[in-house]
């Protein structure tokens, strides 16, 4: 297929890989290059095939999802990663965003999902699962609101721009690009954004605009 998004396939349970299978080849433009029950032979599969996109599951034998994407990012590696997994932690999903993934599909509705998110990760965008979407809004929203007053009326608009463009996944310098002005410029807003919301740590910016997207 020409110009199909090509994918590989890790986890150790081959009816899983079979589900995921049957769901995708329902549809046109996404080719899958290969399989693998376990970290090591998807490793392996990725740097000889060179996928567009690799689903991994967390826990896998001999090398487990995140020490896979690791490799890849210290390989300088330019296929896109994406996570499936039972887990539902908020600090498994940091996890997942601090080894480079840019997907995370929870098993209970990857059947559904799996073409929606492979698409919108090739596209550029961070895809996460509706069910984890909903975990981390409610986790966000359970905490008792102090004044009706929402944090997002503090920022400007070209701080919600850059908000909205986080919460898609992209980085700085891809931000950047994107809306033509200096990588230091994004990073003061970044820094500006985060002090007056009164969120801090590696991932809390990139929660915060998924939980609060549809308010951008």
């Amino acid at each position: 297929m020409n110009n199909a998004i090509r994918i590989l396939l890790a986890d150790d349970h081959p009816i899983v890989r079979k589900g995921l299978r049957s769901s995708i080849e329902e549809h046109e433009g996404i080719e899958i290059v290969g399989e693998a029950g376990d970290g090591e032979v998807a490793l392996q599969l990725i740097r000889r095939l060179s996928p567009d996109i690799a689903v991994l599951d967390v826990d896998m034998p001999k090398m487990d999802g995140f020490a896979v994407a690791r490799e890849i990012q210290r390989l300088g590696m330019t296929t896109k990663i994406v996570f499936l997994t039972l887990h539902t932690d908020p600090d498994f999903f940091d996890s997942a965003i601090l080894c480079g993934g840019k997907g995370y599909l929870l098993k209970d509705g990857a059947s559904e999902e799996i073409v929606t998110g492979l698409r919108a990760v090739n596209a550029g965008q961070m895809y996460v699962s509706q069910g984890m979407t909903h975990l981390l809004v409610k986790r966000r929203t359970t905490a008792p609101a102090a004044a009706e007053v929402s944090p997002l009326d503090s920022l400007t608009v070209s701080e919600r721009n850059i908000m909205k463009l986080i919460a898609q996944g992209k980085s700085s310098k891809e931000i950047a690009q994107e809306l033509n002005i200096h990588y230091r410029t994004v990073e003061n807003h970044r820094t500006n954004i985060c002090r007056k919301l009164e969120i801090e740590g590696a991932n809390a910016l990139l929660r915060f605009a998924l939980q609060h997207n549809t308010k951008l």
